[in-house]
C-alpha cells in the first residue's frame, strides 16, 4: 500500500509544480499586457518605455524558460513513473503533449529568434537620426514586433487551453 500512496504524492507534487509553472507563464503575460505595458507607455513615452519593456520581457522570458524546464521535468517524471509501475492516468495525454510542445516551440521562436531580431530593429529605429531612415527602421521593427506580439498571444491561448485540460483531467480523477 505504501508504493501507490508514494506515487500519488509524487503525482500531486508534479501537478503543483505544473500549475505554478503555468501560473507564471500565463499570469506573467496577462499582467504585462494588462497592467505593465499601458502604465509604461503612459508614464515614460515611446523610446524609454520601449527600452524598459524590452527588459521586462527579458525577465519574463527567463521565467518562461524556468517554467518550460519545470513542466518538462514533471512530464518526464510522470512518464518515468508510469514505466515504473505507476497508474496509467499519470501519463500526459496527447492533447497535453501537443499543447505543451507547441508552447515550447512558440516560446523558443520568440526568445531565441524573433525577440533578439525585434530588439536589434528597435535599437536601429531609436538610433536613426534621419527622418526617412527612422521611418524605414520603425516599419521594419513593427513588422517583426507584430509577429512577436501575435506569438505571445497565441502562447497565452495555448497556455489557457493546457490549464483547462489539466484541470479537467484532475477533476475527472477526483470525481
Amino acid at each position: 500500500m505504501g508504493e501507490p500512496r508514494a506515487f500519488s504524492k509524487r503525482l500531486l507534487l508534479c501537478a503543483v509544480i505544473e500549475s505554478l509553472a503555468l501560473a507564471v507563464w500565463i499570469g506573467g503575460l496577462v499582467v504585462i499586457i494588462a497592467a505593465v505595458i499601458p502604465a509604461v507607455f503612459n508614464s515614460l513615452g515611446m523610446e524609454p518605455g520601449g527600452r524598459f519593456l524590452t527588459r521586462v520581457f527579458d525577465g519574463y522570458n527567463r521565467l518562461v524558460l524556468v517554467a518550460m524546464a519545470a513542466m518538462g521535468g514533471t512530464i518526464a517524471a510522470r512518464t518515468w513513473g508510469l514505466q515504473a509501475g505507476g497508474p496509467p492516468g499519470a501519463l500526459p495525454g496527447r492533447a497535453e503533449a501537443i499543447l505543451f510542445g507547441t508552447m515550447v516551440l512558440v516560446a523558443s521562436l520568440i526568445i531565441f529568434v524573433l525577440g533578439p531580431q525585434s530588439i536589434a530593429l528597435q535599437e536601429e529605429a531609436f538610433g536613426a537620426r534621419d527622418e526617412s531612415a527612422q521611418k524605414v527602421a520603425y516599419d521594419a521593427f513593427f513588422r517583426v514586433h507584430m509577429i512577436v506580439r501575435a506569438l505571445y498571444i497565441m502562447n497565452l491561448g495555448l497556455g489557457i487551453g493546457l490549464l483547462a485540460i489539466k484541470l479537467k483531467s484532475f477533476l475527472r480523477k477526483e470525481l
